[in-house]
């Protein structure tokens, strides 16, 4: 069996290489792209839970229930 380490420390500079090509957002578009994330997150859960009240509703209107 070959020794792992001189491949996994190949593998980590590759890494790091290629992570120093990546472009990476500044502050403030990191800001932004938060909270574009978190409003669509609440937007979309609203919706959910409004959508399972209403089909809740139509359901037991339609089957009679109580």
């Amino acid at each position: 069996m070959t020794n792992p380490i001189p491949r996994i420390r190949e593998f980590l500079t590759e890494v790091f290489v290629e992570l120093k090509k990546s472009a990476w957002p500044t502050r403030s578009e990191l800001v932004d792209s938060t909270l574009v994330v978190l409003v669509t997150v609440i937007v979309l859960g609203v919706f959910v839970s409004v959508a399972d009240v209403v089909f809740a509703w139509a359901i037991r209107w339609l089957t009679g229930a109580a």
